[in-house]
């Protein structure tokens, strides 16, 4: 038997162990493209978990272990590995609820559980994959309960591990790019990481320590507290403490509508957010005390927020509106307030894209929360979530503008408050399409299906440079290669950034093409962008109208959209 403390200890040693092997992971990438790679991703969405885990005390069962775990990945899961990542350990808990203590028979199951809803999640699964070594790991597991009369929880974890190891092994025989590459699937690897730090403390030699220095804290330049609110320095504010927390919730909790008509009467401002795991609540109110204590009786409570809107209005006052939005970005760079729905208001837009300039095209074209992420960084369900709450609207559009984002929105969809639609947008391009063919008179479903058939009349092309030698689709790419992909796939490199511009342009436009929009990137002044797109507008005979849009993308010197 495992007790719920020895199953979070094993649980903070996976996250440890996979965040010093991140980089290792990272490198198993085939795609020789700069990007949020594998490890990375799967790192931050078991290390969201990890936080909330160094908190639970000694004695906690395992089935709060297991749900603390599964509603932090539900919350910090970023790119489409996280997001199965996220979905293993979701279905690990569910077999694991009300349990005390878990034998070799419960582990087998909740293994099980994890693959049953990670396999139904994904549309198409792919075998050679994460998802073939969580399998196989629990067929493994299987297979030893069958054939052991007294089966033992060292010796069912080391049939887990042989089994996803073996599973690794073979999965270059699954996927041909792999054999090609000579390397095994980077998220299948990954999870053996995830499993054997688990390993380390169920078989005693406890946690794996984490060699990665955690980043050092910035200063915040909002004001210091000043005390105990004081209603009259500020008539305005009548409740005025901004209370924010999760409660993870017992099995025999209350309704969250008790909860959710308890804070409206002590407050204003009020949103409570549930799922089938967690409560997370939101409200304004003059005692956060007496809040906080009703809370409980729906479980214990996490993320536990408490700010003093007085000092807030005082710091608005001395220091301005920049100063304090430059403090929040240094405290919570990806933190959205939270809005009320409007009922006069049927539509909002979230979008997800890197580059002040592509923030400041997707605010003109009337979205009105940009989540800062894409290629180099997958923003978190949270991020998505939290950026969605802050739009009062009762339809939120949410456009990914990454294929390895729309997993991560799609799970923020069913948290939120509010209705939310997720455009499967998967470039940039799409995204500014979709939302220059906005009827804000349409239906919710009519508008679905015009900005996505629109978006996928969009050719998408990227230049960008080789981050690793790589033999990949037939090219053999060595690092620094500028890299021309059309459409997600590699169409040839070269070794100029401007004649691969006009080269892919050229391969892209067709006799029915309209409209060319070149997006230059950061590491591209505004000139050279324009004196590119000039040059396109002579090199591909003017029966294109061709625009230029300074983008400020990271990674990409240029986005090519042809319409």
């Amino acid at each position: 038997m495992i007790n719920g403390s020895c199953l979070r200890d094993a649980l903070i040693s996976a996250a440890n162990n996979l965040q010093n092997l991140k980089a290792s992971v990272d490198e198993l990438n085939v795609f020789p493209v700069p990007d949020g790679d594998t490890g990375t991703n799967m790192s931050m969405t078991v290390c969201a978990a990890r936080r909330e885990l160094e908190q639970l005390p000694d004695g906690c069962t395992v089935a709060q272990t297991a749900q603390v775990t599964a509603s932090a990945m539900l919350r910090g899961a970023r790119g489409n590995s996280g997001v199965i990542t996220s979905l293993l350990f979701r279905g690990f808990s569910k077999a694991l609820a009300g349990k005390i203590q878990a034998q070799p028979q419960d582990i087998a199951a909740a293994l099980a559980s994890g693959v049953e809803a990670a396999y139904k999640a994904v549309m198409k699964p792919t075998e050679g994959t994460i998802l073939t070594v969580a399998r196989v790991a629990s067929e493994k597991a299987a297979a030893y309960l069958a054939a052991t009369q007294a089966p033992e929880m060292d010796g069912i974890w080391k049939e887990i591990i042989d089994g996803a190891e073996d599973a690794l092994a073979h999965t270059p025989e699954q996927l041909p790019v792999l054999a090609k590459a000579g390397v095994v699937d980077a998220g299948g690897q990954g999870f053996c990481h995830i499993l054997a730090g688990m390993y380390a403390v169920i078989c005693g030699n406890g946690i794996i320590p984490c060699e990665e220095a955690p980043a050092p804290k910035k200063k915040s330049t909002a004001n210091v507290g000043k005390g105990v609110f004081n209603a009259e320095l500020n008539p305005d504010i009548t409740n005025g403490y901004c209370t924010e927390f999760i409660v993870n919730k017992n099995a025999d909790s209350p309704s969250a509508d008790k909860l959710r008509a308890f804070l409206e009467s002590v407050g204003d401002c009020v949103v409570v957010v549930e799922d089938e795991e967690i409560i997370k609540s939101h409200v304004h109110t003059a005692d956060p005390g007496k809040v906080i204590s009703h809370a409980l009786g729906y479980g214990y409570l996490t993320n536990m927020k408490i700010e003093n809107m007085h000092e807030q209005f005082e710091a608005r006052q001395a220091e301005g509106k920049g100063l304090e939005k430059q403090a929040e970005a240094e405290e919570n760079p990806t933190e959205f307030p939270y809005a009320a729905v409007d009922d006069s208001r049927a539509y909002g837009f979230v979008s997800v894209c890197a580059g002040e300039g592509l923030a400041s095209l997707f605010g003109e074209l009337g979205v009105d929360a940009v989540v800062s992420g894409g290629q180099t960084m997958n923003p978190s369900t949270d991020s998505i979530l939290q950026a969605v709450q802050s739009v009062p609207a009762k339809t939120v559009f949410v456009l990914p503008n990454n294929k390895n984002i729309i997993m991560a929105a799609e799970q923020a969809a069913p948290l939120a408050d509010r209705r939310v639609v997720v455009l499967p947008t998967r470039t940039v391009p799409q995204g500014v399409t979709a939302m220059l063919n906005f009827d804000p008179d349409g239906k919710v479903e009519v508008n679905q299906m015009m900005m996505m058939d629109a978006a996928d009349g969009v050719s998408t092309g990227l230049i960008t440079y080789a981050a690793r030698n790589s033999d990949f689709d037939g090219h053999k790419i060595k690092k620094g290669e500028i890299l021309a992909l059309e459409n997600g796939k590699l169409a040839f490199t070269d070794k100029e950034v401007e004649h691969a511009v006009l080269k892919l342009a050229k391969n892209m436009v067709t006799k029915n093409s309209s409209l060319v929009t070149l997006y230059s990137g950061e590491d591209v002044s505004e000139q050279e962008g324009e004196a590119m797109s000039e040059t396109l507008r002579i090199k591909l005979g003017g029966n294109q109208d061709v625009t230029h849009v300074h983008g400020g993308q990271p990674v990409y010197y240029y986005m090519i959209s042809v319409e």
